[in-house]
């Protein structure tokens, strides 16, 4: 069990270079299921998981700064990605009703 110093939260215990590791890695994941998924709820989930890293790693450097300016961009950026998810999830719906699929490549049809 990690023992916390007097005054540290468990964040700022932690060395920077794991989280910017871990952000890496999560970052990089949802760049691969991005480029590499053809369902297009999968496609979501992944930029919400580019996303979610992103946020981690800001408050990771706040609260290593005792700056509390990133985690107000944090709540903007989950307020965003909220809506995201709300209409793309509502258009995919639509989609899906008509079309009986959710495959990007059946979907490029929708181009004009």
């Amino acid at each position: 069990m990690l023992l916390l110093e007097a005054g540290k939260s468990a964040i700022q215990v932690i060395p920077m270079n794991w989280y910017i590791t871990l952000c890496a890695v999560l970052f990089g994941l949802g760049v691969l299921g991005v480029m590499f998924r053809r369902n297009a709820i999968i496609i979501l989930m992944s930029i919400e998981f580019m996303l979610n890293a992103v946020n981690l790693l800001l408050v990771a450097f706040s609260a290593q700064r005792s700056d509390p300016n990133a985690q107000v961009f944090v709540f903007f950026i989950m307020a965003v990605a909220a809506a995201e998810v709300a209409v793309g999830l509502a258009i995919l719906m639509m989609v899906y009703r008509n079309t009986k699929t959710t495959d990007i490549d059946f979907l490029n049809k929708l181009k004009w």
